[in-house]
This record gives structure tokens, sequence and C-alpha cells, in this order.
């Protein structure tokens, strides 16, 4: 194959991962606690039982960006936003404990603690699940207290602390599922971190810059009708080639 198709190719190829990923930063711009992700692309050189005079490009999503997303007010008791760095800690769809910014929390039928997600949220004493209530409090310390059902004011069922960590972010990954968790399995479940804040009444948005990731869509649109040219271009030329061999 020609070199130069051949890098166009996997160019091509590679760059429609790129435009993926950004797109799926743009469809998040309006999700709660989002952390959006960054793209890289690089030249891999081709290694065998040849020498290594042939490259194609690869892109990856190195990491995600921690910076906090913007606090939005909905003035809704349940909703509560971590002030400064931490995250909440969830059941996975997977049963293991993973990691969101996600705090519009809500209590379903059965009785647990979940966001906005459908995720559970994790306690002191594991998973959330609550008896039915009339009121419901979440500190800023993120102690969620209730008040049971008939009970008379003063009575409350015993608190519960929701597990709220402060792991190294290098550590973390994003998931498919837009979760964080260690990047080594084995990697030892952080302590909880009583020293996190909770902003109540607010929610956390997402830290996607719409602008930058539509300009970002464009540059590799651009980049990949250019990359198309060239294999046409490659193509023809090869054409031309058999052609006047052919004609000797």
């Amino acid at each position: 194959m020609d070199k130069a198709l051949y890098i166009a190719m996997s160019g091509a190829k590679q760059n429609t991962l790129g435009q993926a990923a950004h797109a799926n930063n743009l469809a998040n711009a309006s999700t709660t606690g989002f952390r959006s992700d960054y793209t890289q692309s690089r030249a891999m050189g081709v290694f065998g039982e040849h020498f290594p005079s042939r490259a194609y490009a690869m892109t990856e999503r190195p990491a995600s960006d921690f910076r906090q997303g913007p606090l939005q007010e909905t003035g809704r008791r349940m909703d509560v936003a971590i002030e400064g760095d931490g995250w909440f800690a969830v059941v996975g769809p997977d049963g293991e404990e993973a990691y969101t910014r996600a705090g519009d929390l809500s209590v379903d039928p059965a009785g647990r603690l979940i966001n906005g997600q459908g995720l559970q949220l994790i306690g002191d004493g594991g998973p959330v699940v609550l008896p039915e209530f009339e009121q419901i409090e979440v500190s800023r310390a993120g102690i969620v207290s209730i008040q049971p059902t008939g009970d008379v004011p003063a009575g409350v069922a015993e608190p519960v602390q929701l597990r709220l960590v402060r792991p190294n972010v290098q550590a973390l990954e994003k998931g498919e599922d837009g979760l964080f968790r260690f990047r080594d399995p084995q990697a030892p479940e952080p302590p909880p971190d009583l020293n996190i804040t909770l902003v109540n009444g607010f929610v956390e948005g997402s830290n996607v810059n719409a602008v930058t990731e539509l300009t970002s869509l464009i540059q590799l649109n651009r980049q990949y009708e250019m990359q198309v040219k060239l294999m046409k271009k490659a193509d023809e030329n090869s054409a031309a080639t058999t052609q006047i061999l052919g004609n000797q």
C-alpha cells in the first residue's frame, strides 16, 4: 500500500475517534457534575520484522479536565454541590464503588438515596437506604438527617454520613459510564474525608466549554476532509502509475 495512502487512512480513522470524544463533551455540556475529556493525536511507528519506516496516527484520551464546573442554584433542599475538591462515592452499574460530582439527590420508592443518574449514594455503613420520612436534610458536612413518618417533630432517625472522598485525581480515570475509578484495580479505597464541605441548594454544572468543543469539532472535520482528499489523490497517483507501467 502506498505510504501516503496508509498515513491518510489511519489519520482519517483516528480523526473520527477524536470527533466522537469532542462530540461527547458537547453533548454533556448540561450534564450535572460532568468532567470533559482531553484528546490528543500522535504518530506511532509500525514495528515488526522490518525497518520502522512506516507510521500511523493514534488518537487517545490522556486525561479528563478536573476543574470545577459552575455552581447552579436550584433552591431544592436535596441538591448539594461539593465545594472545592472531593467526590461522592456511589454504587456503579458494576456494583463496585465509583466516584461522581453529581449531587442532585432524591429518594426512590425503595428508600434508596440516589442522584440524578439513578446511582445509589454510599454512606458510612454502605449503600444508603432510608425509612419513610416526612422531612429530610443534608448538612454541609454531608450528614443526612430525616424525621420519620408518624414521629413527633422531635423524633429523628439515626443520621447517615455520606461517604465523601478526596483521592489523588491523577490516579483516577473515567469509565464509559462517566464515573471515575482508580486506574489500578488493586488500589485501596480512599478513606472518608470529613473536611469536604457541601453547598446546599446548588448543583455543580458541567465544566465543558461549548465554544471550545465546537471549535475543536470544526477543526477535526477540516482535517478529516484533507485526509480524504489525500487518499483520493494517492489512489489517482497509484492508478496513473499502474497505467504507465502497463503501457511499457
